[in-house]
Order: C-alpha cells, then structure tokens, then sequence
C-alpha cells in the first residue's frame, strides 16, 4: 500500500475532522518533489480530488473532465488518440501525457510550461481546444452542485469552495498515483526474475538509453530535441515555447517509460503507433538540426544504431514497466 492512514486533525470551533494520510516513497524511488508540508495529504482531500478528476464541470461544456482524455488502464493517457480531443470534440496538437508518480516530478506538460503539479490543472481548463473555461466559472458550478459545499468542507479547514482548495484537492489525488508495482519493481526487490530476453533488453537500455531515460521514473526531466521531423502543419517549437530561447527549439520533456506499453501512441504528436515504430525511427529517422541532442550524435551517424534482435529484447524489457496494479487501482477510477 502507497498510502497509510496516520492521525487526524481537529478543530474543536467547526468541528472539522479530517484523517492524515502519509505517502509511502518506494525505496528505489528518487525523493519526492511535492511541498507536502503546503498541502497534506488527507483521506477527505485525496476522496475530493478524486471527484474532482471525474467532474465534467470543469469544461464550458460540462462534459469533458480530467478523466475524458486521462484514462486509468492506459496510465491516464488518451489512448489511440494522436492529440487530445476537448470540448465540442475540438482538437488539441499535443499527445496526452500520462499521470503517474507526479509527486516526484519537477515540471509538467510536453514543453515545462509549469513547475508547479497545483498550477497544472489550470492549463487544460483554460484552453480554448481542450476545457476552454475559466476558474471562476468553475468555481461557481461547483457552488451550486449538489455535494461539493459538504465535500470542501471535510476536506479543508477553512471549508470555503474556493479555487485555492479546488487546485490543492486536485494535487493531493495526484501525488497518490504513484505506480511502482511492473514486474522490473518486483526485480528490484527481488520478488521476481526477469526472462533471459528481459535480461538482455535490461542491459541494452541500460548501455543505449538510460542516459535520458533515466532513474526509478524512467526519465531524467529534461527537455530534449530528440531528431523528430517537425511537423510542418504545427511546427511545435516545443520548451522555446515557455523559454523564448531559440536554443530550446523543437525540445521537448523526456517521456517516463513507465506503462509505455499501453501508452500508445507515442511522442508529443502521437506520430509513432507502436514500440517498434519508436525504436526504428532511433536507428535510422533521426533528423540532423542546431538544437539536436548531443547524444544522439554517435560517431558521425545520427541516433541510436540497435539490430533488430535488440529491439526485440528492448521491447521485451518495456513490457516490465506495465503496472497492473496501477491500471487497475480502484482508488485511481471513477466510482
């Protein structure tokens, strides 16, 4: 169990009662990123934040909520959707990204454009292609939705229905998502052995892509031209987006490959369908550019040069990486 009960907290004057909850790190997992001193967890918090996810009151329409693109047995990504789709079925230009192990990240989104997990929520709501509504109006339906009043009220000790404790209840449910049960988990705790195939992939990562996908998390948080062809209909100039600085063109976040078996598909503009694909557009469709990865300059070649029997075994070892338990946590669905 991630999360453990530990106490409650009282206010004689109100009566607010409200039960603790520590968050349990894996031992293999880098330290939390998340002031959880700010913002602690509690049972009623985590329970609001929960609703909140599943609450289609957060878009114009009233029918798309976080849960709508963020779907739980695919590691709450869209799946089979190259881009987000929003409010009246509007397109976005960016592939879903997953939510997982949020507590331990430091920025958000494809290209950083918030270091905060409370000040993320507010970017999908406000987009014109994804919720296109604002936190006031939010805040106002939610006022007057039968429940929520009660809700904010065990929840937060001022008990107000305000966008302060709305974005705060929405990051305690987050940090929660912790995924760290895939079989290369159990391997690491020496629960499970891995296959003679899983073994080899394990070492290739290890020697071929480890250096950006780095860590427990699989990803070293940083913003990487990775060789993508841009795409001329969107030319996503990606961090320059949120930096200004040319030197950050077309870079976007490393990717955690956790549960990237079911994630498909892949990249910021879903452009690859599968694992395979990825793994031989690295061996041979890398593009040459002024902000291209240095690591992916090898020996005057471009990219990762693998044979196929590599990416055979590396795929074999991403399987590792899928979380039952994660995908199938009833604490995580809409109930």
């Amino acid at each position: 169990m991630i999360l453990t009960l530990i106490g409650c907290q009282n206010n004689d004057d109100d009566g607010y009662t409200n039960v603790l909850v520590e968050l349990e790190v894996p031992a293999h997992f880098p330290e939390v990123t998340y002031n959880l001193t700010n913002n602690p967890l509690t049972k009623n918090g985590i329970e609001l934040g929960r609703k909140l996810f599943y609450e289609g009151a957060v878009s114009s329409t009233g029918t798309v909520s976080c849960g709508t693109c963020h779907e739980q047995k695919y590691a709450f990504t869209h799946h089979g959707h190259t881009f987000s789709h929003g409010v009246n079925d509007l397109e976005g230009t960016r592939n879903t990204p997953p939510v997982q192990n949020m507590a331990f990240l430091e920025n958000f989104a494809w290209d950083g454009a918030t270091g905060h997990l409370d000040l993320f929520p507010i970017i999908p709501i406000t987009t014109e292609v994804e919720m296109n509504e604002t936190l006031e109006s939010v805040i106002e339906k939610l006022k007057n939705k039968a429940g929520y009043k009660a809700l904010f009220a065990d929840a937060f000790d001022d008990g107000e229905v305000n966008s302060e404790n709305f974005l705060l209840a929405l990051s305690q449910f987050m940090v929660t998502m912790v995924s760290a049960d895939a079989k290369y988990d159990k391997y690491i705790r020496n629960e499970e052995q891995l296959t003679e195939d899983e073994q080899q992939g394990l070492a290739i990562f290890e020697q071929k892509c480890a250096s950006c996908h780095a860590t427990a998390l699989f990803s070293d948080g940083s913003f990487r031209n990775n060789g993508l062809q841009p795409n001329p209909k969107l030319n996503d100039l990606g961090r320059s987006k949120v930096t200004g600085f040319e030197a950050d063109n077309y870079k976007f976040k490393v990717p955690s490959l956790r549960n990237i078996a079911v994630t498909a598909p892949y990249m910021h503009d879903g452009r690859f369908g599968s694992l395979e694909a990825v793994l031989a557009f690295y061996n041979s469709g890398v593009v040459d550019s002024n902000t291209l990865d240095p690591l992916l300059h090898n020996n005057g070649s471009l990219g990762i040069p693998t044979t196929e029997q590599e990416r055979t075994v590396l795929i074999a070892f991403l399987n590792t990486l899928t979380d039952n338990t994660f995908l199938e946590d009833d604490r995580f669905s809409e109930k």
